[in-house]
């Protein structure tokens, strides 16, 4: 079971979309082209890839490895450095939670 809110990580792309609930990720996939690398991660750190099918749904089909709070926090600071915004090394969190509620906005 997906732990919300989440992270979604787009193939290629160092930024990341802080998804609150599954209702918003169903409106953000609405405008997105989904690649068999994209992944969702929940705040537990554990990973999804996520099949799109119009008529039946979204299915979320879980990774067996999980992300560690420094995967996590990794993503967060090059995410961070691609918008040029914030030091990288004041970019530290002490769970993978708190690493994604850092990027609501």
């Amino acid at each position: 079971m997906i732990q919300w809110p989440c992270l979604f990580k787009l193939e290629g792309d160092d930024e990341l979309i802080f998804i609150a609930s599954e209702t918003e990720l169903t409106k953000e996939l609405e405008s997105l082209i989904v690649s068999d690398e994209d992944i969702l991660i929940d705040s537990s750190g554990q990973a999804f890839k996520i099949e799109v099918d119009s008529c039946q749904g979204n299915a979320f089909i879980f990774q067996p490895n999980a992300l560690t709070l420094e995967d996590v926090t990794l993503l967060v600071q090059a995410h961070e450095f691609s918008l040029a915004q914030v030091c990288l090394t004041k970019i530290q969190f002490n769970s993978i939670s708190e690493a994604i509620e850092a990027l609501r906005s």
